[in-house]
């Protein structure tokens, strides 16, 4: 099958240049990528290194895997992540999470930015996902089952680890941060949704909206990762304000709690890795 062989593939090209087993993976979104600057990095791969591995091409995702410690606890992360909108396959777009687990990672840990759409929630608030809404992209589990890595009809009743929800929160409170929780909803982009679309997303029962993560996440469910999300919101959804979108509004609100954002997700891995 080209996709397993694909995933091998990259597998074996890292692991000729690394010699490392993460306990946990994380994902940096846009903005975010500035916590793998403060562990303690052991080793680290650009994705162009990776014969075959998708490319970031977002600004501000870097695009490499940064293999270290953070709170004492191995880990890799991988700085800037890649989209459906950027053209690439599903396939492609969880691959790197696949990985994560085929090197040794357990846990994985998403971040992301988001547009909110509860209307108490403000630019700056961290979201935990409690679930998600993911109709808006295809599934990343569409086409021949890999069954080395997962059954042909997983479950997703609790993609998001309730274990690790409870963590988090402690996590939160451990770091005197107001966390909210809610349901995050996944379309495709580049562009932002329209005022009725974000309607149709609260009625649906979504409180923040963005463009990736939910897929990730049953990828990694299908093979049996336990997975925690956090979502910064950056803005608020189209139609909730006057402001027009734009990144630069993401990158800026997210360089804003940066330093919060890296107490919490360095807590977090604290937590989940003596769990």
């Amino acid at each position: 099958m080209a996709m397993y062989k694909k995933l091998m593939d990259c597998l074996e090209g890292i692991q000729k240049k690394v010699c490392f087993q993460p306990q946990i993976g994380l994902v940096l979104g846009s903005g975010l990528g500035g916590f793998a600057e403060k562990i303690q990095v052991e080793q680290a791969i650009a994705f162009e290194q990776i014969a075959g591995f998708p490319v970031s091409t977002v600004e501000g995702h870097k695009g490499r895997f940064v293999f270290g410690y953070a709170a004492g606890v191995p880990v890799v992360v991988m700085q800037g992540r890649v989209h459906y909108y950027e053209g690439y396959q599903m396939s492609d777009v969880v691959l790197p999470v696949r990985l994560m687990g085929l090197l040794g990672a357990k846990t994985l840990i998403l971040t992301n930015a988001a547009g909110g759409i509860n209307e108490t929630f403000q630019p700056g608030d961290f979201m935990m996902l409690t679930d998600h809404i993911a109709t808006g992209v295809p599934s990343p589990l569409i086409g021949p089952n890999i069954a080395k890595l997962g059954e042909r009809f997983p479950d997703m009743g609790e993609v998001y680890s309730r274990r690790l929800q409870e963590i988090v929160r402690t996590s939160a409170r451990s770091c005197g941060i107001d966390l909210k929780e809610g349901v995050y909803a996944q379309f495709t982009g580049p562009n932002y949704e329209t005022p009725a679309e974000i309607r149709m997303a609260r009625v649906w029962g979504a409180d923040a909206v963005g463009m990736s993560t939910a897929c990730e996440a049953v990828a990694a469910r299908h093979m049996g990762l336990e997975v925690c999300a956090i979502s910064c919101i950056t803005n608020l959804a189209a139609g909730l304000s006057k402001q027009q979108l734009d990144h630069k509004e993401v990158q800026e609100t997210a360089d804003r709690v940066a330093a919060s954002f890296e107490r919490l997700v360095t807590e977090i891995i604290k937590n989940a890795g003596k769990a």
